[in-house]
């Protein structure tokens, strides 16, 4: 008889140190899961902010030009460029907020959208300074600009702080024992940004 009781004595210390680690292990992925779904909705939010200024600095060049001639052919052939990639972003973007968490072949279709539409933009800004040296002079312009480069910035800034969030929960996913806590409650690795060497800097938008 006090054999059994030593028996289930040691069976429950046993139940109650696994329901413990499981309860913490638990916790401590759902914390590092919003950590990561709170990082990647502002890097979004900072696309989108990307997104919504193209627009307007396009409306600004128009408005500024008021014509296209053959002399300008160069700036309307870097604004189709820079329309089609606009919308690849865009399609992207819609695409990627349907799921909870993106796939590393879906994030890497999102991330290629993004990086053809900063060479794009890229590029029609060099047609539009070398087509009107003069319309950084301009307010609207000169305004429209610090807010694209501020908003680069910010895209670099975010995006650091998503990969160091994925970082860390992939890390304790991983992980033994926690591992084996992640195969019973269903949380997996997350997709991660891959090395980008234009990432490191931001590019500059500017006149």
């Amino acid at each position: 008889m006090k054999k059994s009781y030593i028996i289930l004595g040691v069976i429950a210390v046993i139940a109650i140190a696994l329901f413990v680690s499981g309860k913490s292990t638990y916790n401590s992925f759902v914390g590092l899961d919003q950590t990561v779904e709170q990082s990647w909705a502002q890097v979004e939010n900072q696309y989108q902010r990307r997104l919504d200024l193209i627009p307007n600095l396009v409306e600004a060049v128009k408005g500024y030009a008021k014509h296209e001639s053959e002399t300008y052919e160069s700036v309307t052939r870097a604004r189709a460029g820079l329309s089609d990639a606009y919308n690849s972003a865009g399609e992207a973007s819609g695409e990627i907020k349907t799921v909870a968490s993106p796939s590393q072949e879906q994030l890497d279709g999102y991330m290629a959208a993004q990086q053809s539409l900063q060479r794009a933009l890229s590029i029609y800004v060099n047609a539009v300074r070398e087509a009107y040296p003069d319309l950084k002079a301009n307010e609207q312009f000169a305004d429209l600009q610090a807010q694209l480069e501020g908003t680069e910035n910010r895209i670099a800034t975010e995006r650091m702080r998503y990969t160091e969030a994925v970082r860390e929960y992939n890390v304790r996913v991983k992980s033994f024992p926690a591992n084996i806590w992640a195969g019973i409650f269903g949380y997996g690795a997350k997709a991660q940004f891959k090395a980008d060497p234009e990432a490191a800097h931001a590019p500059k938008v500017q006149f």
